[in-house]
């Protein structure tokens, strides 16, 4: 299966739980999907995402500057990025478990 369409209905997900409870930059957030075994994702499709989640109003940002190169752009979730993390774990939980129920009544995997 190509796991890069089922992260594209994801990603939005994925990049609200690794800010859950810590903030981060592009890379650093980046990273983190990767070591989460995300290894798939690409660093556009990261960036895309943080930009449209801002635009969104699910995030905010604040800049920490850099003795090693450029300033950092920081994303933290806001009280409506956390509502949103709520409801999106919640769908996901509920159509996962749907899928596992249907493999597994149909003898799959």
């Amino acid at each position: 299966m190509d796991t890069t369409q089922l992260l594209k209905g994801v990603l939005d997900l994925a990049v609200l739980t690794v800010l859950k409870d810590d903030d981060g930059y592009g890379y650093d957030i980046l990273r983190r999907l990767r070591e989460s075994g995300l290894a798939e994702i690409g660093d556009a499709s990261v960036y895309g995402t943080l930009r449209r989640l801002f635009g969104a109003g699910l995030l905010t940002t604040y800049v920490v500057p850099s003795e090693e190169g450029p300033h950092r752009k920081y994303y933290a979730l806001n009280a409506a990025g956390r509502t949103q993390l709520t409801l999106s774990g919640k769908t996901w939980r509920a159509f996962s478990s749907t899928m596992d129920a249907l493999l597994t009544e149909r003898g799959v995997a």
